[in-house]
């Protein structure tokens, strides 16, 4: 049976002049349009191709890569709005349409917004909402430390920023934890801290306390190859102020950063602080 708002890998039935039809399952053939055909097909070749349905409802095919199937979460551009709702860019000729009671606030052309693709159940077609809150959370997480995700950024808060993880659950990447601030909007690489008891997720952008470390490690490196004499005022017995202040890390975390680096005869540990090991 063929996924609606998913990618498809489809077999060829025939060849027509306006494209070729391809097997949708159940006796239904799907038209894959000329302007979508990477390369001379034959009938039982397979193809992996995105279903949608076009203005008049008919299922049909495409070789474009929308920027969200159904079932996925992403930013996208108001392009147009009617009495209809707004339309969004989402990749594909035919523009993704977001329901006026899918709206949070009234949408306007040239916004960017987060939304949620889906098929809407009466008309079976791929629309999106714009009140993401439904949609996530509506399952029970079960990740396990140093897991890896895929997050989507949401915003930036005080504590740091707001994620949905693998489509599913919200999550949070604390300010102090961070060695780069990765854009609203963006996709990127976590890994599962802790899941807390509301079934929301805390995360680091890297894997588990190795991860952490070593990026820290990196850090520590290139600030010491930045100071004139190669040196940082900062050692065990430094205080965690002092710590947090210059590299927004815990005092555990930097003893074990320049503990890495000592290891790799990249540092030596004065009475003072921690210098560069000249090459």
């Amino acid at each position: 049976m063929v996924k609606l708002g998913k990618y498809n890998s489809l077999k060829v039935v025939k060849n027509v002049d306006f494209g070729v039809y391809l097997d949708g399952g159940n006796g239904v053939e799907i038209l894959l349009p000329t302007r979508y055909v990477p390369s001379p097909l034959q009938p039982g070749d397979e193809i992996e191709v995105f279903i949608y349905r076009d203005n008049e409802g008919r299922l049909i095919a495409t070789t474009e890569h929308p920027f969200a199937q159904v079932g996925e979460f992403a930013f996208l551009q108001v392009s147009d709005v009617n009495k209809h709702g707004a339309f969004l860019d989402w990749g594909l000729m035919k523009e993704l349409l977001v329901p006026y009671s899918e709206q949070r606030v009234k949408l306007g052309r040239g916004m960017i917004v987060p939304v949620y693709v889906y098929v809407d159940d009466a008309s079976q077609r791929i629309v999106a909402s714009a009140k993401i809150e439904k949609y996530v959370g509506n399952t029970v997480p079960s990740y396990k430390l140093g897991d890896k995700v895929e997050a989507l950024v949401l915003k930036r808060t005080e504590q740091g920023y707001k994620t949905i993880v693998d489509n599913l659950f919200f999550g949070m990447i604390y300010e102090n934890e961070l060695y780069f601030h990765p854009e609203v909007g963006e996709r990127v690489t976590a890994y599962v801290k802790q899941v807390r008891g509301d079934g929301k997720i805390d995360l680091v952008l890297h894997g588990g306390n190795d991860g952490r470390i070593e990026a820290l490690a990196d850090v520590i490196l290139s600030r010491l190859r930045n100071e004139p004499d190669g040196f940082i005022p900062l050692n065990d017995s430094s205080s965690p102020e002092a710590i947090r202040e210059t590299f927004h890390c815990s005092k555990k975390d930097y003893k074990k950063a320049i503990g890495s680096l000592y290891r790799n005869h990249e540092v030596v540990i004065e009475e003072a602080g921690v210098r560069i090991v000249a090459k």
